[in-house]
């Protein structure tokens, strides 16, 4: 497959605005650009495709740039359904450089500050030099602003169009840019670049979005919907990252794996087979937090994330540290355990049973587990001695069911 197909087939592009663009994918060298805006100061799991995206071109021979908004990020794409909270200069500033180390290490690009070229443009200048060329009919008919025209959009939500547009047109006259990607969301932004650059310079520029990302509820990722998966390892960790993704409803995982990885046409169609015939084994999914994980924190981030899911699937409590115990299973119910108490009572003072009858028949049934050990005796009194390095004590009820103990 050409690289154009290759896309298609991966299911990351939803819309081009010339086919043209086409045969430059194919046969060309473009410089492109894709652009985030500061406001965390990590990208997560919804930013990995687009720049996954920019990885693939730039293994065609095309070149990428990274646009981190600087200026954008003081103002604030609209939200189809309310203004974004207005963000201090301050945090701007210090998102954009902790999204720059991060866009450096992870994907290698080159990054540019959209506030170098519009912080000495004053408010005279920027109408007449951009905003002339903008029809109020015209922006008003974009799909962002449309959907706020009954709930209400400020001037400044209203202008981040003319913004971004400039910013195409100023890569086009100075780095040779002549095409942005980005995901679904932007192609108002994007059209308004492009119609910019033809109406300013008569020179045509291209764009092309993909189908957002989205989770098995259809909702895409990000801070906004509290669903973030982040890239950053000290926010999302590499065994957090491992475990929802090994827990991806089927139905998404064959889109996942041919839009968030590397591997081939002929790699994804035998997972996809195998998963079909044999869904218990997970293969699909293994595979997939096999590539994420490796791409973004390495293979021995991915390879410890994997042994400790197995330990505490398998209840091997003692081979995990403590700080992991509290750290990763920190939504699990916690509570504090008196000293020397005894078991059935641990059991039913903290909900983790109903009824003493229940604590009595699950302890002797062998459904209880702590730190990883059955425990059938009812007699058993339970002590700080019993702590995992004096931390932490780990309660497992059946199959799934864990609860924690803290002093």
């Amino acid at each position: 497959m050409n690289v154009y197909e290759d896309l298609k087939w991966r299911g990351l592009i939803q819309d081009i605005s010339s086919d043209e663009l086409i045969d430059k994918l194919n046969n060309g060298k473009i410089t492109f650009y894709i652009g985030t805006d500061p406001t965390a100061d990590s990208m997560h799991i919804g930013h990995y495709s687009s720049f996954l995206i920019s990885k693939r071109l730039a293994k065609a021979g095309h070149h990428p740039i990274l646009l981190i908004g600087g200026a954008t990020g003081l103002i604030g794409d609209p939200k189809p359904t309310s203004e974004r909270p207005i963000i201090s200069k301050e945090e701007v500033e210090k998102n954009y450089q902790s999204l720059k180390r991060q866009a450096e290490k992870i994907f290698g690009f080159d990054v540019v500050n959209n506030l170098d070229w519009t912080k000495d443009i004053n408010v005279i200048d920027f109408l007449r030099d951009y905003g002339k060329y903008f029809n109020v009919n015209y922006m008003l008919a974009k799909d962002k602003v449309k959907s706020r025209l009954e709930t209400g959009i400020t001037y400044a939500e209203f202008s981040y169009m003319i913004l971004q547009a400039l910013d195409f047109l100023y890569l086009y006259e100075n780095y040779n840019v002549t095409l942005q990607v980005a995901g679904s969301d932007q192609w108002g932004n994007i059209t308004a670049g492009i119609e910019l650059v033809r109406r300013k310079l008569d020179k045509e520029v291209y764009g092309m979005v993909m189908p957002l990302v989205v989770d098995a509820a259809g909702r895409k990722f990000g801070k906004t919907e509290g669903n973030a998966l982040w890239l950053d390892e000290n926010k999302t960790s590499s065994y957090e990252l491992y475990q929802y993704l090994i827990n991806l409803d089927d139905k998404i995982i064959i889109d996942y794996l041919k839009m968030l990885t590397f591997l081939t046409k002929e790699e994804i169609e035998k997972l996809e087979i195998e998963n079909n015939n044999h869904p218990e084994r997970r293969a699909a999914h293994k595979a997939l937090a096999r590539e994420i994980i490796t791409d973004l924190h390495g293979k021995e981030s991915y390879e410890k994330a994997q042994k400790e899911a197995e330990a505490l699937f398998k209840g091997d409590i003692k081979n995990l540290s403590a700080d992991f115990i509290l750290r990763e299973l920190k939504s699990v119910p916690t509570f504090k355990v008196e000293n020397n108490i005894n078991i059935l009572d641990l059991l039913v003072n903290n909900n983790i049973c109903s009824s003493k009858r229940e604590a009595r028949e699950m302890v002797i049934g062998n459904a209880i587990s702590i730190n990883g050990e059955k425990e059938n005796n009812i007699d058993k009194i339970i002590s700080y001695a019993d702590f995992l390095e004096d931390k932490v004590l780990v309660i497992r009820k059946g199959k799934k069911n864990y609860y924690l103990g803290i002093k």
